[in-house]
């Protein structure tokens, strides 16, 4: 099986800060990865829009990590699970669950991706290119080599060493176009 990815909004850290926030779906799974600060939520919901997806029909919000800037949107999708790395929540339920190996379906996964906080996890989708992985460990295409907020280097760096021996063909970082992974590729 495979997925369809779409980046809805590249994000960008500077002055002013914006997650990237995307969309997959496999069949009947229609996930939100990193819903967080953008500068006007319509760069969500217009291309959400433009692809045929209401709002309501997303199934899953996975969060990379619980910083304000990739959750604050979380509340425009009614409907969803919300994932982070020990558990789902859905209305009033916490359901207890280690996010490693967790499958939202056949083509999209989590694992832990510890580094920039203790926390974070990176979704994995098998699409018809290869593997995508969408992922915090890089901010975007050039790293920053250093994570200035790293809560831990190492475990960062063996998080972005776990992500590259899968060999993916594009990364979607945190605030950053899709770039795919080469030699230049910080570690």
């Amino acid at each position: 099986m495979v997925a369809e990815l779409r980046v809805l909004n590249a994000g960008y850290v500077g002055d002013r800060v914006a997650s990237t926030v995307a969309l997959i779906r496999d069949g009947d799974t229609v996930v939100i990865v990193d819903p967080g600060m953008v500068a006007d939520r319509q760069q969500i919901l217009g291309p959400l829009a433009d692809l045929g997806v209401d709002p309501e029909s997303v199934t899953d919000v996975i969060f990379s990590h619980h910083h304000p800037d990739h959750t604050i949107n979380a509340a425009l999708f009614l409907n969803a699970r919300y994932h982070d790395h020990w558990a789902y929540y859905l209305d009033d339920q916490w359901v207890s669950r280690d996010a490693e190996g967790f499958a939202l379906s056949d083509a999209i996964s989590l694992i832990r991706t510890p580094g920039h906080t203790a926390e974070d996890i990176t979704t994995l989708v098998d699409t018809a290119d290869g593997l995508v992985a969408l992922t915090h460990v890089w901010w975007h295409a050039e790293g920053p080599p250093k994570d200035p907020f790293a809560t831990d280097a190492v475990a960062l760096a063996a998080s972005r060493a776990r992500i590259l021996a899968l060999n993916p063909v594009l990364i979607v970082p945190g605030h950053g176009p899709a770039f795919t992974p080469d030699p230049t590729t910080p570690r």
